[in-house]
C-alpha cells in the first residue's frame, strides 16, 4: 500500500469518526493522526511526536492571540455593547422598508469586528434583534435569515479567530490576514444590505417601514457606537502602524475593552467572571481542535499526500481558475456538513500547497476560502449559526430560517467572484503594511 493511499484512508477514517461516532473533531483528528503516524513510522516515533506537538501547541506564544481576542469580545458582549450598536443602527436605518433587517446586519458587522466569532454574533444578535423585528411586523423568513447570515461576518471581518488559525497553520502574518479580510468583509456586508433591499422590493409586506427619526435623534444615538469604533480603530491602527504584534493587539484590545466598560460603569464582578468563564470554555475548545489538527497534519505530511496532490493538480491540463473553483466547491459542500474551523484545519495541509504550486498568493487564498467556508455556517445539514438562531426564534420552523438564508447565498457567490476577478480587493491593504 502506497503512502498516499494510507493518507487517503486516514482522511476517510476521520470522516467516519466525525459522522458515525459523532466524536469531537479535535479528538478525532488527534486519534487518526497519532495512529496513522504510528503505522507509517513506528509507535515510539508517534509517542515522541505526540508529546512534542502537544507541548508545542499549548506552550506556543502565537496562540495567546486567541484567548485575548475572545476575552475582548466577551467583555464587550457582557457589558451590552451589542445592544447599543443595534440601537444606533436602527435609529439611522429603521425608517426605511427593510431598515430593521439592514440595521441587524450592520450591527452584526460591528459586533463581529470586536467578537471574531460567528456563533457569538448569532447568539447575541438573535437575543437583541429578533424580538424587535417581530414587534414591528417583520416576516420571520426575512428576520431570521438576516440574523443568521449577518452572524457569519464574524469570521471575515477582523479580528477573526479563523484567520488567526489559518495564519498560525500556514506561517503567514496574522496582521496581513486581518487587513486582507477587511475589504471583503465590508463588501459582503454591502451585498447583504443589497439583498435585503431586493427582497423587500419583491415582498414589501415582509418588512414594513419603522417610525421616522429626526437628525437630532440620529446624532444622539451615535455615542452608542463610539466604544466599538474606538476599540476597532486602536487595535487595527496599532497593527497597521507596527506598534504591536497580533498577540499584543489582543492584550491591548482586552485592556481597552476593560477600561471602556469600567469608565462606563457597565462592568460588574458577575459580568467579569462570566466573560472569563466563556473565554476559557471557547479557548480550550479551539486549542484542542488546533492540537488535533497539528497531529493530523503531521500524519498527512509523512504520507506526502498534500505534496502529491499539489503536484497532480499543478500538472492537470486545465486552467488554474477552474481548479480554484473546484476547491471552492469542495469547501461549500464540506462546510455544509461539518464545522467551518474544523474543515479548514483538516484541508489546509492539502489545498494550500495546491494553491501555492499554481502561483496564487496565500493571503488571497486564505481570504477566499474563509468567505466560502462561512456559507457552511448557515447551510444545511449542519448550519451552526442557523440552528443557534432557530433556538432563539421560538415558533419559527427551521425550514423558514433556511428559506430566508437562501436569499443571501448569491451574495457569497458574488463576493467570491469579485475576489477572483480583482485579487487586489484582498491584497491592497496588506501591501501597505510596514
Amino acid at each position: 500500500m502506497s503512502l498516499a493511499t494510507v493518507g487517503i484512508l486516514g482522511v476517510a477514517a476521520l470522516m467516519a469518526m466525525l459522522f458515525f461516532l459523532r466524536m469531537p473533531v479535535g479528538f478525532a483528528m488527534a486519534i487518526v493522526g497519532f495512529l496513522g503516524f504510528a503505522h507509517v513510522i513506528n509507535m515510539n516515533a508517534a509517542l515522541g511526536m505526540l508529546g512534542t506537538e502537544f507541548w508545542g501547541v499549548f506552550s506556543s506564544y502565537g496562540l495567546t492571540v486567541i484567548p485575548l481576542f475572545i476575552f475582548m469580545g466577551q467583555i464587550c458582549f457582557h457589558c451590552g455593547v451589542n445592544k447599543r450598536l443595534y440601537n444606533t443602527a436602527y435609529t439611522w436605518t429603521g425608517q426605511v422598508r427593510g431598515g430593521l433587517a439592514m440595521s441587524t446586519i450592520l450591527a452584526c458587522a460591528g459586533f463581529s469586528a470586536i467578537s471574531g466569532s460567528n456563533t457569538a454574533t448569532a447568539a447575541t444578535m438573535s437575543t437583541v434583534a429578533l424580538p424587535e423585528m417581530k414587534k414591528y411586523g417583520y416576516n420571520p423568513i426575512l428576520s431570521t435569515g438576516a440574523v443568521a447570515v449577518g452572524s457569519t461576518l464574524g469570521v471575515v471581518i477582523p479580528p477573526s479567530v479563523v484567520l488567526i488559525i489559518i495564519g498560525l497553520q500556514t506561517g503567514q502574518s496574522i496582521a496581513k490576514l486581518f487587513w486582507a479580510g477587511l475589504v471583503p468583509g465590508v463588501l459582503l456586508t454591502v451585498l447583504f444590505l443589497a439583498t435585503v433591499w431586493l427582497v423587500c422590493l419583491r415582498h414589501p409586506s415582509w418588512a414594513p417601514a419603522g417610525p421616522a427619526t429626526s437628525w437630532g435623534q440620529k446624532l444622539r444615538s451615535l455615542p452608542g457606537s463610539v466604544e466599538m469604533l474606538v476599540l476597532f480603530a486602536l487595535v487595527m491602527g496599532g497593527l497597521f502602524a507596527g506598534l504591536f504584534t497580533p498577540s499584543e493587539a489582543g492584550a491591548a484590545g482586552s485592556a481597552i475593552a476593560l477600561g471602556i466598560s469600567l469608565l462606563g460603569r457597565q462592568l460588574t464582578w458577575k459580568r467579569f467572571t462570566a466573560a472569563c468563564a466563556d473565554t476559557l470554555r471557547v479557548s480550550c475548545m479551539i486549542f484542542m481542535i488546533v492540537a488535533g489538527a497539528v497531529l493530523f497534519g503531521r500524519f498527512l505530511a509523512v504520507t506526502r499526500l498534500p505534496f502529491e496532490t499539489a503536484q497532480w493538480v499543478a500538472g492537470l491540463d486545465i486552467p488554474h481558475w477552474v481548479v480554484i473553483c473546484i476547491i471552492c466547491g469542495i469547501y461549500v459542500i464540506g462546510g455544509a456538513v461539518m464545522d467551518a474551523l474544523a474543515l479548514l484545519l483538516i484541508t489546509i495541509p492539502i489545498f494550500f500547497p495546491v494553491a501555492e504550486a499554481m502561483g496564487y498568493d496565500p493571503t488571497w487564498f486564505a481570504v477566499v476560502i474563509t468567505v466560502v467556508t462561512t456559507m457552511g455556517a448557515v447551510t444545511p445539514p449542519v448550519g451552526v449559526s442557523a440552528f443557534i438562531v432557530s433556538s432563539m426564534a421560538t415558533g419559527v420552523p427551521t425550514s423558514s430560517i433556511f428559506r430566508g438564508i437562501s436569499y443571501f447565498l448569491a451574495a457569497y457567490a458574488v463576493c467570491v467572484a469579485l475576489l477572483m476577478l480583482w485579487p487586489g480587493l484582498a491584497l491592497f491593504l496588506p501591501g501597505l503594511i510596514r
